[in-house]
């Protein structure tokens, strides 16, 4: 008997736990407002005249009939930013008092900062001395949950992320002003109710953007739970069980398995010793679960990754975060690009960081020790002109990788991609040269291990949006001892003519290989002309080095300079990377100069450079990689044409 009123004592203090914090929910009442500590302004400034007059306007006559108005007040270093949204199924009397309960609470609050967000049931007011307008904003970020469980929360959750993503794109492809939509859906024999929202100031694109960094964060804070809404100063998601938004929203047909119906009537007293039960099997199954996949996952790092597997743990991500973040690998939405391992996708994490993520297909067993080595490379190497590399994922057959995400394209596509794209300029281009140099040359001689690429080319090289370089896929790069100078291969991987032809012949692979597919990105840059054979151009039949060289040698160096360049760039300029070029791809690999020599010769003007001999021709004049001389025997040989795009 004492155990029961012990038990029940639990049952009931457990009970008042979990009621007490259903307060977190937003009342009609209630206000949640984030001042930042960024920049602040004095009383009777400038700055505090023009904000009372941001206020007024949101209150004013001919703000009455809005739900979404935004508008800037004052000139220079004190122009203010301000907007106000109301929730899409209110109306004017309630969005205009909401607004106005808001405004003189945000003012109070946050008296003297320059930048504040205030959200309240159920408007949002926001002000900023930055512009803001039409940009996704991420942070700061509100999050609030009711701690009550869904029975089945797995199933609910498949369903949560389904009509969450779904309504997501209908608010976001809305031809309306307000981009706004609800949706009610069945769960076992109850009624979800969702909502979404963003700013109208976002394009399309954006609030998609927007509401798939909110729908993420379902998953770290709310999973599992009968409600809950995350909030963000762009956009907004909201769920409960019960219908809390105005609509006439109709029931769409999805359903959960119901839970096992019970066969009679429960004693109270079992009841309670059950439910405090079930709390300590639900709490020991989740530790369990937690042990299992722990240990699964450094069964999986063991088998890939030996002896560094406990050095990689921290990068290993799951696959249900990758699943979020990517909208479950939706090609439509999300893809950037395919390649001979698989597809890269863009993805948002429930932080709001952009990422990279690049799925090597199942059936691929090509790509999986590129992908271990990518791996165990990159996660050591950190520098500017590299993409970093966030993390992996080895799951369910799954084999990921998470970079950070590069918005521009490919060098490649700047370079030969469509003819009405973007044209580098001459600055641009001496920057990605510069960068691309000094990433080697970190590769070679300043990083931990010393690595070569053995796959440089422009396709490789991917540009941040001030059109930084960063190179990239590291799958088929080798590591090699400090001291050490060269290594060879019988395995012979890569691009033909980005090959030396040490390389390609002999599978004998150095620094200098590296080095000579340098020297003819800078050609491709200079010329802007691949490095192929031609047959409709008569004086580039023999691929871009062969042109180059001829002429080098007639002194007509410009007549090969792209034609977008000619009028803007500086010949010296022009000509000395041209001419660096040609020394980085000699045939006699000793004759090419050190990485550290080029960064020299470019950074530095002044320094003479020496004359260029003849560089290698035979991969352009119908010669096969003679495989004979290879240290090993049984060699082969393979391409890849990967060509991913930017990420």
């Amino acid at each position: 008997m004492t155990f029961n009123i012990i038990i029940l004592s639990l049952f009931f203090f457990i009970g008042f736990l979990l009621n007490s914090s259903s307060a977190q929910f937003i009342g009609r009442n209630e206000f949640y407002a984030h001042c930042s500590t960024r920049s602040n302004f004095t009383a009777n400034s400038t700055f505090d005249s023009n904000l009372q007059t941001l206020f007024s306007s949101f209150t004013s006559n001919k703000t009455a009939n809005l739900d979404f108005y935004n508008t800037t007040v004052g000139h220079g270093s004190e122009t203010i930013y301000g907007l106000f949204m109301c929730r899409g199924d209110v109306n004017q009397d309630i969005c205009r008092q909401c607004v106005a309960d808001s405004t003189l609470d945000i003012g109070s609050v946050c008296r003297f900062s320059k930048e504040a967000v205030d959200w309240r049931h159920p408007c949002l007011v926001r002000y900023s001395d930055r512009n803001f307008f039409s940009t996704v904003t991420t942070m700061p970020t509100l999050r609030l949950l009711n701690p009550a469980n869904f029975s089945n929360q797995a199933g609910f959750m498949n369903v949560l992320t389904f009509i969450m993503n779904q309504s997501a794109d209908e608010a976001s492809k809305s031809a309306e002003m307000k981009k706004f939509k609800t949706n009610a859906v069945a769960v076992q024999f109850q009624t979800l109710y969702v909502l979404v929202q963003c700013t109208p100031d976002l394009s399309s694109a954006d609030c998609r953007r927007c509401l798939s960094g909110v729908i993420g964060h379902f998953r770290w804070c709310c999973d599992g739970k009968i409600g809950g809404k995350v909030l963000y100063p762009s956009c907004l998601a909201h769920y409960e069980l019960y219908p809390f938004f105005n609509s006439s929203t109709p029931l769409l047909p999805v359903t959960l398995p119901p839970p096992p119906a019970l066969l009679s009537p429960p004693n109270p007293v079992v009841v309670a010793s059950v439910g405090v039960l079930g709390i300590f099997i639900r709490l020991a199954c989740y530790l369990l679960n937690s042990l299992i996949k722990k240990r699964r996952n450094a069964v999986l790092r063991q088998k890939y990754f030996g002896n560094e597997s406990n050095n990689l743990e921290p990068l290993q991500f799951s696959l249900v975060t990758i699943e979020a973040a990517t909208n479950n690998f939706s090609d439509e939405k999300c893809l950037l690009g395919r390649g001979g391992f698989g597809r890269v996708y863009k993805g948002i994490l429930s932080n709001g960081q952009e990422i990279a993520v690049k799925r090597l297909s199942k059936c691929s067993g090509q790509g999986a020790e590129e992908f271990k080595n990518e791996i165990l490379l990159i996660a050591k190497l950190q520098h500017r002109n590299l993409v970093a590399l966030l993390g992996y994922c080895i799951e369910e057959q799954e084999k990921i990788l998470i970079y950070e995400y590069v918005p521009n394209r490919s060098l490649d596509y700047f370079l030969f991609g469509s003819t009405e794209g973007k044209v580098l300029s001459w600055m641009e281009r001496c920057k990605i040269i510069g960068g691309v140099a000094r990433g080697i040359l970190y590769l070679h001689d300043y990083s931990r291990l010393k690595i070569i690429h053995r796959d440089l080319k422009p396709s490789n090289i991917l540009l941040d949006d001030e059109m930084n370089p960063k190179i990239s896929d590291f799958g088929l790069a080798k590591m090699v001892a400090i001291n050490s100078q060269e290594g060879s291969t019988n395995r012979i991987v890569g691009t033909y003519s980005y090959m030396s032809p040490e390389y390609a012949m002999y599978g004998q692979y150095s620094e200098k290989s590296d080095v000579f597919s340098f020297g003819v990105i800078i050609l491709e840059i200079t010329t802007r002309k691949k490095n192929t054979s031609r047959q409709n151009e008569s004086q580039y039949v023999d691929g871009l080095l062969s042109y180059a060289w001829k002429q080098w040698k007639e002194e007509k160096l410009l007549e090969i300079l792209d034609l977008n360049i000619k009028e803007f760039a500086s010949y010296n300029e022009v000509i000395r990377c041209i001419h660096i070029g040609l020394l980085c791809v000699q045939e006699n690999p000793d004759s090419r100069p050190t990485m550290a020599t080029v960064v020299s010769y470019l950074s530095n003007d002044s320094i003479q450079l020496p004359l260029p001999r003849e560089p290698a021709f035979f991969l352009h004049d119908g010669m096969k990689p003679n495989t004979s001389g290879s240290k090993e025997s049984g060699s082969i040989v393979e391409v890849s044409m990967s060509e991913f795009y930017p990420r």
